[in-house]
């Protein structure tokens, strides 16, 4: 038999051995203390992979929530941020301290240097004697 190395697939494995063990208890009784005390640890692994499966969906309807909160907040902000703008204008340096930056004009780009093209003499060709 394959050594199961998932939570669910050893939960599996033991409530299948405890199963056996209850089943055969009179050709075992030596064992029946430790078969109650894995019944019993079945029952909190089973209890807590109830609990992780319900935190999980938890988390997910949680995670959708607030895909919709920070999409709601993000137009929000966004058109707040226009109303401020349209308020003081685009060039009020107190934009500054709503976290923009005003329009301050745009830089002038150096001209580039015009490149200075020498001819290029053609090539000498000796004459063929």
């Amino acid at each position: 038999m394959a050594k199961e190395t998932t939570y669910k697939g050893m939960l599996g494995d033991w409530e299948q051995l405890t199963t056996m063990l209850a089943a055969n208890k009179e050709e075992l009784p030596h064992l029946e203390g430790s078969r109650l005390k894995l019944e019993e640890l079945l029952k909190q692994g089973l209890d807590i992979a109830a609990k992780q499966s319900m935190l999980r969906a938890e988390k997910q309807d949680a995670s959708q929530r607030m895909k919709t909160v920070i999409g709601d907040g993000q137009r929000l902000t966004k058109v707040l941020r226009l109303a401020v703008r349209q308020h003081y204008g685009i060039r009020s340096e107190k934009l500054a301290a709503y976290g923009m930056s005003p329009f301050r004009g745009r830089k002038v780009k150096d001209k580039p240097e015009e490149p200075t093209e020498t001819p290029t003499p053609p090539p000498v060709t000796e004459p063929v004697r």
